[in-house]
């Protein structure tokens, strides 16, 4: 099965290394200034799970036009149009098409560009980032990539993808509920991303502070009430389940929004946030503190355009 994987980041370069180290068939599409990267230090991973040295196949955006069996999508909310025409030279009749995005947005996107019949629903739990040399860190244990059929159940394909992940140094996870799946995510990642950004801190000190389990509780509530409202399949416990994860994660946890803010790059504000609060609009909820996280990430927008244009 031939592999294609867009983008050698903190989750790309991760899931695809992994994939390229046990030997399957990986070829990694990127940007030319990556690409020159890649080809003098090669992929490196240094990982609590284990490190890897890989001289991955690369190319850039138009070159070796083939369809590939699968194209996994590891990018950025805000590059996801362009991404989508990037791909569109390697998408075949038979090909899969396994978004790792966070959110729930771009699987309308995707499926109205390539038809749903090729879209795939994924996420993915990893705590990873760059280092100033291209390097892939990545510090906690969990490595999870959860991905299945939109409209649930087993396929003949799924399974094929099941025979590829087996044996990769990740954990690479088939759900017959993969909507549910990324719902849930969709929620924890909110919560996440919006407290640790609206506190300018890691989870730790949110925990430990007068409100900060109180109002992470609102925000996950806020959350919950907007995807209830529009008819997502959430658990009736997920606040519940999603919180104590979020309180049981470790002192330093970071989003990565949240690193991405600390290193002055773009964030997914309108993706995540953004998306919900259209939501909640259309629907009537009710969503303050939601509110006040999306506008402390617009203000961080604002003071970025402005150093930039500086």
């Amino acid at each position: 099965m031939k592999v294609l994987v867009l983008g050698a980041g903190a989750v790309g370069g991760y899931f695809g290394g992994r994939l390229a180290e046990k030997g399957a068939d990986v070829t990694f599409l990127v940007r030319e200034k990556r690409r020159i990267q890649l080809e003098e230090r090669g992929l490196r991973i240094a990982s609590v799970n284990g490190d890897a040295h890989l001289q991955p196949k690369l190319l850039t955006a138009g070159e070796g036009k083939e369809a590939y069996d699968l194209v996994m999508l590891a990018t950025k909310a805000y590059h996801l149009n362009a991404a989508v025409e990037t791909i569109a030279d390697y998408i075949g009749t038979h090909t899969m098409i396994l978004p790792m995005l966070n959110g729930i947005a771009h699987i309308d996107s995707l499926k109205q560009r390539f038809g749903a019949e090729r879209v795939l629903g994924g996420l993915c739990f990893i705590e990873s980032t760059l280092n100033s040399e291209g390097d892939v860190i990545q510090t906690s244990k969990n490595h999870n990539l959860v991905y299945g059929e939109w409209e649930g159940g087993r396929s003949e394909r799924v399974t094929v993808l099941e025979e590829l992940f087996a044996g990769a140094n990740a954990n690479f996870v088939m759900s017959e509920f993969i909507q549910r799946e990324m719902w849930h995510k969709y929620l924890f990642i909110t919560t996440l991303s919006g407290m640790t950004t609206l506190m300018n801190a890691a989870v730790g000190p949110i925990r430990d502070s007068a409100y900060g389990k109180e109002l992470t509780r609102q925000l996950a509530e806020e959350v919950a009430a907007i995807m209830r409202a529009v008819g997502a399949p959430i658990a009736d416990h997920v606040v519940d389940m999603q919180t104590e994860v979020f309180l049981n994660q470790g002192y330093k946890m970071k989003a990565s929004m949240l690193r991405d803010m600390e290193k002055g790059l773009p964030v997914e504000a309108e993706h995540l946030q953004g998306h919900l609060l259209r939501l909640a609009d259309a629907n009537g909820v009710q969503v303050p503190l939601l509110r006040i996280v999306y506008n402390n990430l617009k203000v961080y927008e604002i003071k970025r355009a402005a150093s930039i244009e500086v």
